[in-house]
């Protein structure tokens, strides 16, 4: 199964949105045969609302780089749209020995291969009601080159192949990022951003715990439907690391990295600290995968690394409905909270690790959790480290040796009959608002579907079916 084609269901969305009467804007296709042969003959200086750039498959990957300071509306956005080859293929953008339009003139031209943001040609402005979608884009690290605004030009360590340096209302979608410093790197001047049905993996610097898969610091920031893989070999970032208000990550795959989620606190922006959202964060269906002797044993950072404690989120990480499945021969810990007043309330969960279950630790020295109805391997243990903080179990989780998935091996960790987590679950926290109720779970690869419940909830990230 190649990663790199495009998912059917995202295939036909494309299909979809190239039908110009569902737009008012002005089309801009490029590649093959087509009115503009490079994406640099792109007017996006001038970009309106309703406005398309098509960018067609080629063999050739496009070497070309570009900013995007304009504003679409609610209604008409602006769409970058990669348009798949034959077999699924996606647009290749690759920041190796990238040009830019002569027309175009923006900052920081070294942190991106594509960049949402300010620029001096456009006017700067916020960016806002963009989407970009179906695109490959990558290489942009060193020792990479570039040619932009001053000639000859080399990308910093932290460029990302997607770099949204400030934009509001930004949806990125059925993307593929990888081979960069960071994956997707979002500033905290940017709200309302959605990371969609993307493939990010083999990211970061090597010998570096400072560039990840993705970094971002956003005030509503929803992860759904994506794979992240393992980083590039050597480099020892973190797999999703963010320091937003109102953070959502729900019915991913995530796979490796120093942690799979390192959620801490909002360093550059005083205002995020204080907005109500930033002391609530919501993990759930997700599935996520440690594997043997990679990085840190924790799988999950919740509260704050700055070392201001007064800056750390305080509030609660609500975390159910997850598949954690751990291959390390050594230790695992599921939760390290920062401080005494980070809370962690995890329900209908299913947490496995493939070495006896005392390998397996839930917390690391502080924080509170509440613990409700989920799976645990036999003879788990409150902390491999000396503990000061408190564990509260409801209704003692169901135990067991193996959960009842359908193949470890292959990684396929839906149900088989009879299963204990077989309408093991329990109503979700009373806090947990109806919109993050869970409706969803993930299909490999990129993609969600329906979850349909009968009876109580499953454990875990996915429902119980016969087929």
């Amino acid at each position: 199964m190649t990663r790199f084609t495009f998912p059917p269901l995202l295939l036909l969305m494309a299909v979809a949105w190239s039908n110009p009467a569902r737009v008012k804007g002005a089309e801009h296709e490029v590649g093959p045969g087509k009115p503009l042969r490079r994406i640099g003959d792109v007017p996006w200086e001038s970009l309106a609302p309703g406005d398309r750039v098509l960018i067609h498959w080629r063999e050739q990957p496009y070497a070309e780089k570009w900013v995007i300071c304009r504003q679409g509306t609610a209604e008409q956005p602006i769409r970058v749209i990669g348009v798949p080859g034959p077999e699924g293929q996606l647009p290749v953008i690759d920041g190796r020995d990238a040009t830019t339009r002569e027309a175009l003139n923006f900052w920081n031209e070294e942190r991106g291969v594509i960049k949402i943001g300010g620029a001096s040609r456009p006017a700067d402005t916020m960016p806002a009601h963009v989407v970009i979608e179906n695109l490959e884009v990558r290489s942009g690290r060193p020792p990479y080159s570039f040619t932009g605004r001053h000639g000859k030009g080399r990308y910093s360590k932290n460029a990302a192949a997607l770099y949204v340096e400030k934009g509001q209302h930004v949806t990125i979608r059925g993307c593929v990022l990888h081979d960069s410093g960071n994956g997707l790197f979002v500033g905290p001047q940017s709200g309302d951003v959605l990371v969609e049905s993307c493939y990010i993996h083999g990211n970061g610097i090597e010998g570096s715990a400072y560039e990840h898969n993705s970094y971002t610091s956003a005030v509503g920031i929803v992860f759904q439907g994506n794979h992240y893989g393992p980083l590039r070999e050597g480099c020892i970032g973190n797999n999703l690391k963010d320091r937003s208000a109102g953070l959502v990550v729900r019915y991913n795959w995530i796979e490796g990295g120093n942690r799979q989620l390192d959620l801490v606190d909002a360093t550059d922006k005083e205002d995020y600290r204080d907005d109500p959202r930033y002391r609530r964060t919501f993990v759930y269906g997700n599935v996520l995968v440690e594997h043997d002797d990679e990085g840190n044993s924790q799988i999950v950072h919740y509260g704050g690394d700055s070392g201001r404690e007064e800056w750390y989120r305080h509030g609660t990480l609500y975390f159910y409905h997850n598949t954690v499945v751990s291959y390390r021969r050594g230790t695992t810990t599921l939760f390290r909270l920062s401080s005494g007043k980070e809370h962690a309330d995890c329900r209908n969960n299913i947490l496995y690790v493939t070495a006896p279950g005392r390998h397996l630790a839930l917390m690391t020295s502080a924080g509170t959790l509440d613990l409700e109805a989920n799976w645990l391997k036999d003879g788990w243990r409150p902390s491999h480290s000396p503990f000061r903080g408190t564990i509260s179990e409801v209704d003692g989780p169901p135990a067991g040796t193996a959960p009842g998935f359908r193949n470890l091996d292959a990684k396929d960790f839906r149900l088989t009959a009879p299963s204990s987590c077989i309408d093991a679950g329990e109503d979700l926290h009373p806090d947990v608002p109806p919109e993050h109720r869970v409706l969803r779970q993930y299909v490999p690869d990129q993609r969600t579907e329906p979850r349909s419940q009968v009876g109580k909830p499953d454990l875990g990230a996915f429902e119980f079916t016969a087929r």
